[in-house]
């Protein structure tokens, strides 16, 4: 049971947040936590990197030379790794460096992320994120309540709050569906609106 403050727009305290997921340091699991970004990190990978090897380079169907008689090492193709313009030995090829995380080892990570900011006080509740859609006023909230650098995240991808923090460099906003514990662990505060945060305690319970 945990009892988290919750602000107003004007970040004043305007209230609490009740839950029943447990929040205590002896719930944070940071090797789980780091996992997960390596499984993040290592699915933004393109795996795309490539080099032909004999069996793809064009040509080579034919002998180069005759097996015997001209003091060369003999050589069945044209195409041969140790010719020129012949093939790669050993070279990259594509693949696919997704990694498998489970249900319940995603959700222990956000848990745990979740439990680190609110024992570390970085966790910024608020009932809702009024913007006016420019960055300007945006960095200056942020700024003047030292929640820099910070990820907010919204309950709606519609919010302005997206819009206005889109060029500030040290804070980055998502809406709750897309909430990643990477981007988390990146940023040092979490400006989260309650409703967004009530959805993603409802994952955990």
């Amino acid at each position: 049971m945990a009892d988290i403050t919750v602000l107003n727009s004007s970040f004043e305290k305007s209230g609490s947040l009740s839950t029943n997921v447990n929040l205590d340091s002896e719930k944070i699991n940071m090797a789980t936590v780091h996992q997960v970004v390596k499984a993040t990190l290592a699915g933004r990978r393109q795996g795309n990197a490539q080099t032909k090897n004999r069996s793809e380079v064009r040509g080579g169907g034919a002998k180069p030379f005759k097996q015997k008689g001209t003091g060369r090492a003999r050589q069945g193709s044209s195409r041969s790794p140790l010719m020129v313009g012949g093939g790669t030995c050993f070279g990259p090829s594509k693949r696919d460096y997704t990694q498998k995380v489970n249900k319940k080892m995603m959700l222990n990570a956000i848990q745990s992320i979740i439990a680190d900011k609110f024992q570390a006080g970085k966790l910024t509740v608020v009932e809702s994120l009024d913007s006016n859609g420019k960055t300007k006023d945006m960095f200056k909230t942020l700024t003047e309540k030292n929640l820099l650098p910070g990820l907010i995240v919204t309950d709606s991808k519609e919010s302005k709050a997206i819009l206005a923090t889109r060029n500030i460099a040290k804070a980055k906003a998502m809406a709750v569906e897309g909430f990643s514990v990477y981007e988390a662990v990146k940023f040092e505060n979490l400006v989260i609106e309650k409703a967004a945060l009530e959805k993603i305690l409802g994952r955990l319970v």
